[in-house]
């Protein structure tokens, strides 16, 4: 078959147009076929294909612009083009447009096609003519049910009556279709697209498309492509979700922890209570260590890798083995617990694992699916499974310390995966579970979307230093620097996750293969996700790996200041900006009756009645490792007193460019600051408000609108943003830009000066929550301060007199009914939230209930539900209050 295609589309000197097929006889995106295109005008490109096929294939195209090799621009990529094609078709004509992101984006994901599904309209398989016209349109649904149609001024389109109009083929999401015989047809025809449903009919507005019949050679298709049609009253849907980690969830069949197997009961619940969508924490391997700290589900010890520990290891192949049943017996008696218990949960499910390896492995391991799972998964599956066996070997996850394996090999990969390799065998295991959990996951994704229900993935901003991401590619990453996050709500000294930051130039060469690769994959499970600290696309913070402490990073990329920059703002440089100013005031109010210790062992005398401090002491990393282990209140006092003084600087200079400086974050704040005269704290305030909320909104704009597109438009998925923090000005455009939905916390308002967000005042594309994980839960902040809880009640419920000491069922009931209230897309609440509605399922103890607290880096992440998912399907109170508050928002 021969496939010509024809598009009008202007570029810039040396660029040039190229058609990119997808899936003409593979379905991988990594099997893409170029065509380059040729112009004589710069303007009409045209360019030829043959293909050769025995059986009907979908073939799906784009078009993009290079230079060179570099791609400089390509079609918003959910508006991918699909093209059914039949063997006995001699050649295909395209005239297509060139598509750029839609207003309405969102609604072209995945999330919506399951939330929104079409009607039948016809079947799929077109009808072939003597001589074939195609219009094919992207037209997204907004609503479940809604199909799209044609009609226009020829007989065949309905002469312009609606009731003669031709229903349309979705032949892939959003994707429309219609086949025409031309020879029915006059040389020149006007058309519109129409939007029904059950109760409406609405005509596309804007001018009538135009169709000029082509002379067309026996057995030719020529396909028309049109631009996306544009409906007045496209509605704007709302769904209401649930919030909790699958390792939060119980049920009676669970060993000690949530499973894979549970999120089936999980999307009954939903489906049950009106709701539409389960958000869950990532659910990547974090065993690293092999003790509790690895329940932190952000330090993955791969992006791929799925977690043993979700394992449903109920069905699995040696049941019958009288350890498996004694396994088992246990495994229900951890089950019986409050919390989970990371390492014993682990080491039941890991053991069980084996066993049934031990029994079905060899089978599993030659079957079709797996085959198929291992061809697909091959790029990161055989360097996880033998980093898993190293970490075993060695008794440590810091790859360094694997002598000849310390620094990563294809060669040594491909000898340490062979068959007749000596660790072939444990090598075999980790495919097998990897195995166990994707079809474990695939299967309940698939449960849940053809119960109306998706599942909300979450793609951390980092990976851990010491996983198989950083040992395999550490060209990606800067893995002498620490990612975190400056002084906010959460912490006053800043967060340090311990992750490497991104090198982005590295990863745009390929055009950010691996973040499109990591999100493809996780496009299998998913329909929308939570775009873990999107600011990191626009700037990081980073942390030299000699501090601990947030307060020492500064952001990256970054302007930082030259010295006639700083000079312009008032404030003449002094190179002792950059060194800690340590009085003996700053001593006493710091350590109190050990400050002659701190003198006399950490200190030494400058002039000016002054301090330094010594120089085996004088980063946060030497202090951290000099108090390793000691944790009594006066080696904990000693400690972080001497982070305090460390951190009390007010210029931090840069790596790269050591004459550039940034100010110190929350300086301001800090002695050295005050020590200044009038004039240079008037200069400092203004250079600083200058640098952290002027200075770089342009610059981390275009950071954002680099890297986000190839990011959240690599797959269907709806991205979700975690926009919360220090937020630059300019985070609302890029989201705006690129149809990304904001996170909106009522707690946090993003607007200066207030206390509560104005939940009726939320943008449609965002995300309403009342708490998030990172949060304590709503019966535990109405405890935290009683002025501010007596502020909300009073100014936003409205109530007179004095709050209640505790959020009662109805004022709850009202906290969540404004959410669900709100213009917002999404309203998700988190499981925690939704108990407090009930006086039997809320938690004794508020506290006990949150998941995470940022300013602990040990904290264990534990949390279980109070009741098991199989009895709380039969509470039909409370599930039927749930339902009502749903459906009377409207979601």
């Amino acid at each position: 078959m021969k496939i010509t295609f024809n598009v009008n589309y202007v570029t810039a000197e040396g660029e040039t147009l190229h058609a990119v097929l997808h899936r003409a006889y593979a379905s991988a995106k990594e099997n893409q076929l170029n065509i380059p295109l040729k112009t004589n005008n710069g303007r009409r490109w045209t360019g030829t294909i043959l293909l050769d096929f025995k059986q009907p294939v979908l073939m799906a195209y784009h078009y993009e612009v290079r230079k060179g090799s570099q791609i400089i621009r390509r079609e918003y990529e959910h508006s991918e083009r699909t093209l059914f094609l039949q063997p006995q078709t001699d050649r295909c004509t395209l005239q297509d447009h060139w598509l750029d992101t839609p207003a309405n984006s969102y609604l072209l994901s995945s999330a919506l096609s399951v939330l929104c599904p079409a009607g039948v309209t016809q079947a799929a398989q077109p009808q072939l003519f003597k001589h074939t016209i195609a219009i094919h349109v992207q037209a997204p649904k907004s609503a479940k049910g809604q199909t799209l149609w044609i009609c226009g001024s020829a007989a065949p389109l309905g002469n312009w009556r609606t009731d003669k109009a031709l229903p349309m083929t979705e032949q892939a999401p959003n994707d429309w279709v219609i086949y025409l015989d031309a020879d029915t047809l006059p040389d020149y025809t006007e058309y519109k697209f129409l939007l029904k449903d059950e109760n409406s009919t609405q005509w596309q507005e804007g001018s009538n498309c135009i169709l000029q019949k082509p002379s067309l050679a026996d057995g030719e298709l020529y396909v028309s492509n049109e631009f996306p049609p544009r409906f007045a009253k496209q509605s704007k849907p709302h769904f209401a979700g649930v919030v909790v980690p699958v390792f939060s969830l119980r049920s009676k069949q669970n060993w000690g922890v949530g499973d894979f197997g549970s999120l089936k009961l999980l999307t009954d619940w939903a489906e049950k209570t009106g709701q539409h969508i389960i958000q869950l924490l990532p659910l990547n391997d974090t065993s690293l260590t092999g003790t509790w700290t690895d329940s932190y589900p952000y330090n993955a010890v791969s992006v791929y890798a799925l977690h043993p520990l979700y394992a449903d290891v109920n069905n699995l192949a040696g049941a019958d083995k009288p350890r498996a049943k004694a396994l088992a017996e246990q495994a229900q008696k951890l089950n019986a617990d409050e919390a989970v218990f990371y390492e014993k949960a682990l080491a039941y499910k890991l053991e069980r694992l084996h066993m049934a390896f031990d029994s079905e492995g060899a089978k599993v391991l030659t079957s079709t699916p797996f085959q198929k799972f291992f061809v697909e998964q091959v790029h990161w599956l055989p360097a996880y499974a033998m980093y898993c066996v190293l970490r075993d070997e060695y008794k440590t996850c810091d790859f360094r310390k694997w002598g000849k394996y310390a620094v990563f090999s294809h060669a040594a990969l491909v000898q340490f995966t062979k068959p007749d390799s000596g660790h072939y065998a444990q090598i075999c295991f980790w495919y097998y579970v990897q195995f166990i959990l994707h079809t474990q996951l695939r299967e309940a994704a698939r449960y849940a979307r053809e119960h109306g229900v998706c599942l909300k993935g979450d793609i951390p901003i980092g990976i851990s230093p010491n996983g198989a991401d950083a040992w395999t590619t550490p060209s990606l990453f800067n893995l002498d620097t620490q990612a975190g996050a400056p002084p906010d709500a959460f912490s006053e000294t800043g967060q340090n996750w311990g992750f490497p930051t991104y090198n982005w130039d590295h990863m745009a060469k390929d055009n950010y293969r691996w973040w499109r690769r990591r999100l493809t994959h996780m496009a299998q499970y998913f329909d929308l996700y939570r775009l873990d600290h999107v600011l990191g696309f626009l700037r990081i913070w980073e942390i030299p790996y000699e501090h601990v402490q947030g307060l020492m990073g500064h952001f990256s990329p970054a302007l930082p200041l030259s010295l006639d920059e700083i000079k312009n703002f008032g404030l003449t440089f002094n190179p002792a900006y950059l060194f800690p100013h340590i009085t003996e005031d700053l001593l006493q109010k710091t350590f109190g009756e050990l400050t002659q210790q701190v003198k006399d062992t950490y200190l030494v005398s400058l002039e000016h009645n002054c301090y330094g401090l010594k120089p085996a002491y004088d980063t946060q990393r030497k202090i951290e490792k000099l108090f390793a282990g000691k944790e009594d209140e006066a080696s904990c006092t000693l400690r972080e007193g001497l982070y305090r003084l460390v951190a009390n600087v007010l210029f931090i200079a840069d790596a790269k460019q050591p004459d550039r400086y940034h100010p110190r974050i929350a300086a301001l704040e800090d002695e050295f600051f005050t020590s200044l005269s009038d004039a240079e704290q008037k200069a400092f305030t203004r250079l600083y408000n200058d640098f952290f909320y002027h200075r770089h909104n342009a610059f981390w704009k275009k950071q954002a609108l680099q890297k986000l597109p190839a990011v959240t438009q690599a797959t269907r998925m709806l991205p979700c943003a975690e926009d919360l923090g220090m937020i630059p000005a300019c985070v609302p455009d890029v989201l705006n830009a690129l149809q990304i939905l904001a996170l909106e916390v009522q707690r946090m308002p993003k607007q200066a000066g207030r206390a509560f967000a104005d939940t009726t005042a939320y943008p449609y594309l965002s995300v309403a929550t009342p708490s998030t994980h990172d949060m304590s839960v709503l019966r535990a902040w109405w405890k935290e301060n009683a002025e501010l809880t007596q502020k909300f009640w009073a100014e936003v419920l409205h109530k007179q007199g004095n709050a209640p000491a505790e959020l009662d069922t109805e004022t709850c009931k009202e906290i969540l009914a404004m959410h669900l209230a709100s213009p917002s897309m999404l309203t998700l609440i988190a499981w925690q939230d939704w108990a407090a509605l009930s006086e039997t399922l809320r938690g004794k103890d508020p506290e006990k209930e949150r998941i995470n607290i940022p300013a602990n880096a040990q904290h264990y992440w534990r949390y279980r539900m109070p009741v098991a998912l199989e009895d709380l399907l039969r509470d039909d109170a409370f599930n039927a209050q749930i339902k009502a508050l749903i459906a009377a928002a409207g979601r």
